[in-house]
């Protein structure tokens, strides 16, 4: 592929020309209209190359519909009602987050019109709840929660608006897909078999992770992993993995895994707001 003609180019082939017998003039004339015809092929085929599909188009699975939680028996306690004051089993919880846990109060919580502290991004989907995901765009995936009525958008092509705006319960999230391939032959990238979402979350308000009020501070970070799973008879599954890392009360990074299970139909969604307790 040749080079652009720049200006510089084309000034030192008119020097050449003025200069030259009139055999030379008719060649570099030639070799001028060769470079310059190469030049708009080249731009020609930059402009008509196929744009990449967008992340709807490109989804290795399909995590649209209506879900709904299922709650093992060993988090009944924490996730179905609200935990005792002052338990944080499980949770690496800081001196500092012991401090603020020890001064939980939903009625101030309510009075203060923070209801909602508990159903921000680190903790939302473990909240007994139903989901309803679609697609808010072709590059950007909308979860909703009938609990706490709370909507999640997932930027798969960044958004400087949503990314330097005020903090929020479900704050700034990017997402991916991580694709699940077969080999190929000769070492390429083989056949698309299945894939997860890959979301990460920042720019949040502080909140709870347990409606005890064990809590998250406003640097806390969250990496979350949905993988559909297909049973043996023919249920679909959804496994959430989250990783909540706060370096203002946390130890280390505390995991979560949430289950789902997809639902044919709407049945079931009844969207109720925050409460500061069960």
């Amino acid at each position: 592929m040749g080079a652009p003609v720049t200006p510089r180019a084309r000034a030192i082939v008119h020097r050449a020309v003025a200069a030259a017998p009139p055999v030379v003039v008719c060649t570099l004339v030639l070799l001028t209209s060769m470079a310059a015809a190469t030049t708009v092929h080249a731009q020609g085929a930059r402009g008509t190359a196929a744009s990449p599909p967008s992340a709807k188009a490109a989804a290795p699975v399909d995590l649209t519909g209506y879900w709904e939680s299922l709650v093992a028996d060993e988090d009944w306690v924490y996730r179905m009602v609200t935990p005792r004051p002052g338990d944080y089993a499980g949770v690496p919880l800081k001196p500092a987050g012991l401090q603020i846990m020890a001064g939980w109060d939903p009625a101030k919580d309510t009075a203060a019109d923070e209801q909602c502290k508990s159903y921000g991004a680190p903790a939302i989907m473990r909240v007994p709840e139903h989901l309803h995901i679609t697609w808010q765009d072709e590059q950007t995936l909308k979860l909703e929660t009938d609990a706490g009525e709370q909507t999640r958008l997932f930027y798969f092509v960044p958004s400087m608006t949503a990314a330097h705006g005020p903090r929020t319960w479900q704050g700034y999230s990017v997402a991916e897909w991580e694709f699940q391939r077969q080999g190929g032959a000769r070492g390429g990238p083989g056949k698309t078999t299945g894939g997860a979402l890959k979301v990460t979350t920042s720019n949040l308000k502080a909140g709870y992770l347990r409606k005890n009020g064990v809590p998250y501070s406003e640097k806390t970070e969250v990496m979350e992993y949905f993988d559909p799973v297909q049973e043996s008879n023919g249920d679909g599954l959804m496994v959430v993995t989250s990783l909540v890392n706060d370096p203002v009360y946390l130890f280390s990074p505390f995991d979560t895994t949430n289950n789902f299970q997809k639902l044919s139909s709407a049945v079931g969604w009844k969207p109720s707001a925050c409460s500061a307790m069960w």
